[in-house]
């Protein structure tokens, strides 16, 4: 765990970074609501010399990160209605952000079919019953067929969804998933070749 005074440590940005081996397909994202944190900053700077993708959020425009990123987000947010409590209005813009981010990523990877997020693990019963809602909203069979497919497919959605959809086992389900980097709606097309 990091002390707040830290924060003021370039160096420390760039050691925490080397710590983690970064290669160039790698992309990082600098935070900091004021947007001139040197940790940063630092960290950052040193992203963008080893080859690595860089973004900045700051509700600063203009701001040093920014200027260290190659891409820039800066929501405009205004004062904050507490002078200096950056976990209001920045802070929350900032994780809406991030939200964005990481859904987009969601979906590049292959864990969204339609607007499903369909790698969602069943752990707990809540979650087994979203299971079977998201396989009878995906395919349109109903509950019975959708429980049916999920324990066949080891409660893993988009293996039931492609049973359902295409007809095939849950073993080629799972091999047809495979073949097409985990992206369902590919598995779904070659089954329909």
């Amino acid at each position: 765990t990091r002390r707040s005074s830290d924060l003021d440590n370039d160096q420390l940005g760039v050691s925490d970074l080397q710590a983690l081996a970064l290669k160039p397909q790698d992309m990082v994202v600098g935070l900091a609501a004021s947007g001139r944190t040197p940790y940063v900053v630092g960290a950052l700077r040193f992203a963008r010399q080893s080859g690595c993708r860089t973004a900045a959020i700051s509700c600063n425009p203009d701001s040093p990160i920014a200027q260290e990123a190659a891409i820039a987000i800066s929501p405009v947010v205004g004062p904050e209605a507490l002078t200096g409590s950056t976990r209001l209005k920045s802070g929350t813009a900032q994780k809406l952000v991030l939200n964005m981010i990481s859904t987009g990523a969601m979906v590049k990877i292959g864990k969204v079919y339609q607007n499903l997020m369909v790698d969602m693990q069943a752990t707990n019963v809540k979650l087994a019953d979203r299971a079977c809602r998201m396989v009878c909203q995906a395919t349109g069979c109903g509950p019975t067929e959708a429980e049916q497919a999920l324990r066949h497919a080891a409660y893993e959605v988009k293996t039931a969804i492609l049973m359902v959809l295409s007809g095939v086992e849950a073993a080629e389900a799972n091999s047809l998933l495979a073949q097409h980097g985990g992206f369902l709606r590919a598995a779904l097309q070659a089954t329909t070749r």
